[in-house]
């Protein structure tokens, strides 16, 4: 299967899917972290695509994404965007809405 597939499939298969250095348990950058910190602090159920163990992923995301760090918070298959975003997100209580909604969904 080719790469942007499986990114697809990944995509269309979770509500919320966090591409992240690392793990949420063992992050293996301070900004994927913070980022699954936030999502944890709000309840998020996600889940986590380690692109350290991926480099296709690694390589391709961005091209797909057109953003071009890790970690890539997304929600319903929509970049939400990165570390600063989602914490900014998670600041103002918006973070916390974007999960109850993709919870109902």
């Amino acid at each position: 299967m080719d790469v942007i597939e499986r990114i697809k499939g990944t995509l269309a298969g979770h509500p919320i899917v966090l591409f992240m250095k690392g793990t949420p348990q063992f992050p293996m950058c301070g900004f994927s972290s913070r980022t699954a910190q936030a999502l944890k602090a709000v309840g998020a159920d996600f889940h986590s695509v380690n692109v350290l163990e991926d480099p296709e992923v690694r390589a391709n995301l961005p091209r797909y994404s057109n953003w071009p760090t890790f970690p890539q918070l997304f929600i319903h298959g929509e970049l939400i965007g990165g570390c600063d975003i989602t914490l900014e997100l998670y600041e103002s209580g918006e973070l916390e809405r974007l999960v109850q909604d993709a919870r109902k969904a």
